[in-house]
């Protein structure tokens, strides 16, 4: 039991055809599509002015198209990655990104890690954090983006349930400064009921 917590934990499960299969029946459903289901959470990310973007863990890519594209996508599904590049953005599994042309130390504005932390172990999210962060400039932000009670329980990935505390502790533990925090699109009262209600959190290099 304790090794397959341990695997559960790596962040393997969301690594395979099956899931990258999910991704885009989840996100390009027909339904979805035309009822523009994205405009709030394209809205949230784009009042925050990031910048040029590395979106870490960034799946079919559905955060930098609400970002026009404006940066790179980095996972380690290759299947979800294949899709994010017929939709025309620049991206790269784990093991292409570090020698691309696109890692340049202090090259990015702003990271993303949306719906990542809750996949994987606290040491492995960390350690996730640290071979990023060379990537992004000074002054640079971090959005940490996770999923509330009735999202959480809706994917079988899932390994643990990452609050706005815990984000706060892996910022801290990485020397970010916590910038701002909060729920979206509603408040937090909602996140039991609401399966896309999120916690947000944003927090600064130094």
């Amino acid at each position: 039991m304790e090794q397959d917590d341990r695997a559960a934990g790596d962040g393997s499960r969301t690594s395979g055809g099956d899931y990258a299969s999910r991704l885009q029946r989840l996100e390009l459903s027909r339904w979805k599509r035309l009822l523009d289901v994205q405009r709030p959470y394209r809205w949230n990310l784009r009042r925050l002015q990031l910048g040029r973007v590395l979106d870490v863990g960034c799946g079919i890519g559905r955060n930098l198209v609400n970002l026009d594209g404006n940066g790179v996508g980095v996972d380690h599904n290759a299947e979800a990655i294949a899709v994010a590049r017929r939709r025309g953005l620049t991206a790269y599994t784990t093991a292409e990104f570090h020698a691309s042309p696109d890692a340049a130390p202090a090259g990015y504005d702003a990271m993303i890690l949306a719906h990542v932390m809750e996949h994987v172990d606290a040491d492995v999210a960390e350690g996730i954090l640290t071979e990023y962060l060379p990537y992004l400039r000074p002054g640079g932000r971090v959005v940490f983006i996770t999923p509330q009670e009735a999202g959480y329980a809706t994917d079988a990935t899932h390994v643990r349930f990452v609050d706005l505390g815990e984000l706060r502790r892996h910022a801290e533990a990485v020397e970010l400064q916590v910038v701002k925090a909060y729920s979206f699109p509603f408040p937090r009262l909602l996140g039991k009921l609401f399966r896309y209600n999120e916690f947000v959190l944003v927090a600064q290099r130094a």
